[in-house]
């Protein structure tokens, strides 16, 4: 708790310069990278606190790397462009980008214009006035497609809400804002920037969770990078989270459940046919039964293991838990 406490104050006292630090991820946008630049300015504009825009370029194979740098001299912008070796994924680009953020306060929006960057101001007002340490966006009224977007959209909402115990309407907006004395304690793992909320639950109460409702636009410019088999993954992705929060830190104990409940039905099994054997004397070797009580046993022998092996890999990970799931290729600065 103290180590906590002492990168807390680090962390903040790095960021005192910095009010808000805009973390955008981008992969092949170079029809949107200019006009979102142009109007994430335009939003911050009379803003009366330093603040800088982060652009993590995720691998992009067109020319969106090339149209952000020409826009990195442009006057009053403080932007810094990360580029990737390759295409990661939007989660390790979000977590690039956090990394490299100065702000006391990170805001993340996606890269597509559909995000209005005009709603960061007011969402930012509304984290300090409601004591929050992360402020989800809520696209009340979305601009998608309803068969393939927005009902597959409400589904994972709730079944998300449910399962997590964080209950928010929307959980796909990338519009957030946090505190970045709290998203820096959370490291984003495969394509889990979905279940941002989650993470965060596990580091405070999710009454510093909250939401407001924001802006959201059709697309217009590029092609959208996400499709209907987002629904599975999605599904997938779920399964991995509720493993995570509830045993991150005692994976043996959910290997070990299952491989005792296996072990202790084997052992009514096998003990009913020991019985059955010896007491009224039939023939149990060709019995299915037989077959079912010892496989048992030997899958109980093998969670129990896994678990033990498993104990032994996350204190591993506790330990060593720096390794960047990206890797930069180099950083551009405006003067």
């Amino acid at each position: 708790m103290q180590q906590n406490s002492e990168t807390i104050i680090a962390v903040e006292q790095q960021s005192a310069a910095i009010e808000i630090s805009l973390v955008v991820p981008v992969f092949n946008e170079e029809e949107s990278v200019g006009p979102l630049i142009e109007r994430i300015c335009a939003a911050m504009d009379g803003f009366d606190k330093p603040w800088e825009l982060i652009l993590v370029d995720d691998g992009s194979t067109d020319a969106t790397l090339l149209k952000a740098r020409g826009l990195l001299d442009r006057p009053g912008l403080t932007m810094a462009i990360i580029e990737l070796q390759r295409n990661f994924g939007q989660t390790a680009a979000m977590q690039a980008g956090i990394d490299a953020a100065r702000g006391r306060l990170i805001a993340t929006l996606d890269g597509d214009l559909q995000n209005d960057p005009a709603d960061i101001r007011a969402m930012a007002q509304a984290l300090d006035d409601r004591q929050l340490d992360l402020l989800v966006g809520w696209r009340k009224n979305r601009k998608d497609g309803l068969f393939l977007r927005k009902i597959p959209s409400w589904c994972a909402n709730a079944l998300i809400g449910r399962i997590t115990g964080v209950r928010l309407h929307d959980y796909g907006c990338s519009l957030k804002i946090y505190r970045a004395s709290i998203i820096k304690q959370v490291k984003l793992m495969g394509e889990m920037h979905r279940f941002i909320p989650a993470w965060v639950a596990g580091v405070v109460p999710s009454s510093r969770i909250g939401e407001m409702v924001v802006t959201h636009h059709p697309r217009t410019l590029g092609t959208s990078k996400y499709g209907i088999s987002r629904t599975f993954r999605v599904i997938l992705d779920l399964l991995s989270v509720l493993f995570f929060m509830r045993y991150k830190a005692r994976p043996g104990h959910f290997f070990g459940s299952i491989g005792l409940a296996a072990g202790a039905l084997s052992a009514v099994i096998l003990a009913y046919l020991f019985i059955d054997k010896f007491a009224f004397g039939n023939d149990i070797g060709t019995r299915p039964l037989l077959l079912v009580g010892v496989m048992l046993f030997l899958s109980s022998i093998q969670l129990i293991t896994t678990g033990i092996l498993s104990e032994m890999i996350a204190r591993t990970y506790f330990r060593d838990d720096d390794t960047p799931n990206y890797i930069v290729r180099q950083i551009f600065r405006g003067p």
